[in-house]
């Protein structure tokens, strides 16, 4: 008679190749100090504060993750890229969303330009970002152009 392997190996056998998937949050910070944005305006100082030195040199794009009082659970820097622009991967993007146990984001980009007027890629990749949170019922609340001297909110102009 054949002696069965005892289970653990078994076990390794079917294992040995596959990755485990951990997805984990961990909030460091009570809830009664977490800052809540109610607008456009406060949105900008909060980006204000966490943009690289260099808003005025390269461009890049961050989404800031909410939960449902509108207060920041965090921040990411999604990408960074030239002169006149940066690829903003909407799964990424909804990946810190999801991992956050966010219930709605903001996005926003710096134009090193100045020019804060939105680009069609600008609106495109909005509308799209804007679509797959309907999909996730995690929306997008405001994408915000910024430069070192003002903002632009799509939210505020009516294109969210």
């Amino acid at each position: 008679m054949k002696k069965l392997a005892p289970k653990t190996a078994v076990a390794d056998l079917f294992t040995s190749n596959l990755r485990e998937i951990e997805v984990f949050y961990k909030n460091k910070v009570r809830m009664s100090d977490m800052e809540k944005v109610a607008g456009s305006r406060d949105v900008y100082e909060v980006l204000q504060r966490i943009w690289s030195p260099r808003i005025d040199h390269i461009e890049e794009f961050m989404v800031l993750c909410l939960n449902r009082a509108n207060k920041l659970l965090g921040w990411a820097r999604v990408s960074q890229g030239g002169l006149s622009g940066t690829v903003a991967d909407p799964k990424l993007i909804y990946q810190i969303a999801l991992k956050s146990n966010a219930c709605s984001i903001i996005l926003a980009h710096n134009h090193p330009s100045g020019n804060l007027q939105p680009s069609e890629a600008d609106i495109h990749l909005t509308r799209k970002l804007k679509d797959a949170g309907q999909v996730l019922d995690l929306p997008v609340l405001d994408h915000l152009i910024i430069s070192s001297e003002g903002f632009y909110s799509f939210a505020d102009e009516g294109l969210i």
